[in-house]
């Protein structure tokens, strides 16, 4: 296959994109990434845990809870129901997501599938505003809807990066799509910590409360610049957009199947993709539970967490830039593996924190800023390299079927550890294991040969 591929590709030009046009691409991760931020990373899970230990018949600012709910008649114990829904979450992408990206492939109006998206995914958001007392299974409800959207417009997104440069010039505008979405991020949270810290009394209803008007805000500025790439994105239609039948949803699953039975034929492909759910679905159970992590096993106060964050968010800006210039040195490749080790470092630091000691917390912080933007953002564009042309959407769907909050298998593993010793300590030594695993994974993909193989041009350095 290689031999007959490379030809086939070496007299292709490169994409061409406008200044413009990467700007406005640039834009739909600053405005998402207050969902991953905010919501995600943040909010959501204490203030949803507090809302299913209110459930639970737990009082209002008790330091432990060990009652139970019963969604659909399931016991579920108040501090796992998160990390399941997280789950779920996933489990119901694994069906949306691929269709997601066949029908994109197949549209000449992608910009329409970003909007439906993301609009669905902040209304959802927005929405959080009546999850009040004991409302759990409507905030849950929320959430899956959300977060589905969530990973619905990311796959979206993503099918357009093969399309704004060629091989050597992904990793930069993969880089500063990611940079700036730290930048967005971080700037609404620290709106958020102004007003926490200025509106809170110190009491558990307000801080209840000052949390779902934060995830409401976070919602209303994701639909508020995501008219910005609405407008200076340009479509980018496939051969098979333009000559398909005129049914997207029809041909989508069409191409979807065709693409499933072919799978096969990009082995290298898959083991990319493979290695990467593995160590990405460890990075983003960090991500989706370290608030948790902090309020339940730390003990630290909400406005330390906030700070924290925000840091991780600035800090994740000029990380991104950073390892993408690293990047240009020695290759995504390498780069994406010294990350998994530093990934590594972090967990054990995290297992070894003291409770109630911000300081240590907020350093530890600061290096998993410097890394994850990183790491993130050169595997996306690692991953396009070996994408047959015309399939970014499909290829994609599957790829984020673990990416932004999405990761199950780490929040699954956590929730089970902690339903089985009650200790998240021991629940976060569990996803070691997605980092050793994911970097022996990525270290045996032999990347020059399998961007080949899937029929494109290998960046020079890799």
């Amino acid at each position: 296959m290689a031999a007959t591929a490379t030809p086939a590709v070496e007299d292709v030009p490169a994409p061409s994109s406008t200044r413009r046009e990467r700007t406005g691409w640039y834009f739909y991760d600053w405005a998402m990434s207050a969902f991953s931020t905010t919501v995600i990373t943040v909010f959501l899970g204490p203030f949803l845990t507090t809302v299913t230990e209110l459930a639970a018949g737990c009082e209002l600012g008790a330091d432990t809870c060990s009652g139970h709910v019963y969604p659909l008649g399931i016991k579920v114990a108040a501090g796992s129901y998160f990390p399941y829904l997280v789950s779920l979450s996933v489990f119901l992408t694994v069906f949306v997501l691929p269709v997601v990206g066949a029908v994109a492939d197949r549209s000449a109006h992608k910009k329409r599938l970003l909007a439906a998206a993301a609009f669905t995914g902040a209304g959802a958001t927005v929405a959080m505003l009546f999850v009040t007392g004991d409302r759990y299974l409507l905030g849950g409800a929320l959430f899956l809807v959300a977060n589905i959207a969530f990973g619905a417009g990311v796959v979206v997104y993503n099918s357009f990066l093969p399309q704004l440069g060629g091989p050597d010039d992904r990793d930069g505008i993969s880089s500063r799509g990611w940079a700036l979405g730290y930048l967005g991020g971080g700037l609404l949270l620290a709106l958020n910590l102004v007003a926490v810290q200025s509106l809170g009394d110190g009491s558990a209803q307000r801080t209840l409360d000052l949390a779902r008007w934060s995830i409401v805000s976070a919602g209303l500025w994701w639909a508020l610049f995501t008219l910005v790439p609405l407008r200076w994105l340009r479509e980018h239609p496939t051969p098979a957009a333009l000559h398909g039948t005129g049914n997207v949803l029809t041909d989508g699953f069409r191409q979807l199947g065709r693409t499933l039975r072919q799978l096969k034929a990009y082995p290298l492909t898959l083991f990319f993709l493979l290695a990467f759910l593995v160590y990405n679905d460890g990075i983003q159970t960090v991500i989706a539970l370290a608030s948790q992590y902090g309020t339940e096993e730390l003990r630290l106060e909400q406005s330390t967490l906030i700070v924290t964050i925000l840091l991780v968010q600035f800090l994740a800006f000029g990380g991104a830039l950073l390892l993408g210039a690293l990047a240009r040195r020695i290759g995504a490749w390498k780069t994406v593996l010294l990350s998994l080790v530093l990934w590594t470092g972090v967990i054990l630091a995290a297992f070894r924190l003291p409770a109630e000691a911000p300081l240590p917390f907020m350093a530890l912080g600061a290096g998993i800023g410097l890394v994850l933007g990183g790491s993130q953002a050169l595997s996306r564009s690692l991953f396009s390299q070996l994408i047959p042309a015309g399939r970014e959407g499909e290829y994609y769907g599957f790829y984020e079927i673990s990416d932004k909050g999405t990761s199950w298998l780490g929040p699954l593993a956590f929730g089970l550890v902690f339903q089985l010793t009650n200790s998240y300590r021991v629940g976060l030594v569990s996803l070691l294991i997605f980092f050793v695993v994911g970097f022996v994974l990525l270290l045996a993909v032999p990347m020059r040969r399998a961007i080949v193989a899937a029929g494109n041009t290998p960046p020079r350095v890799l």
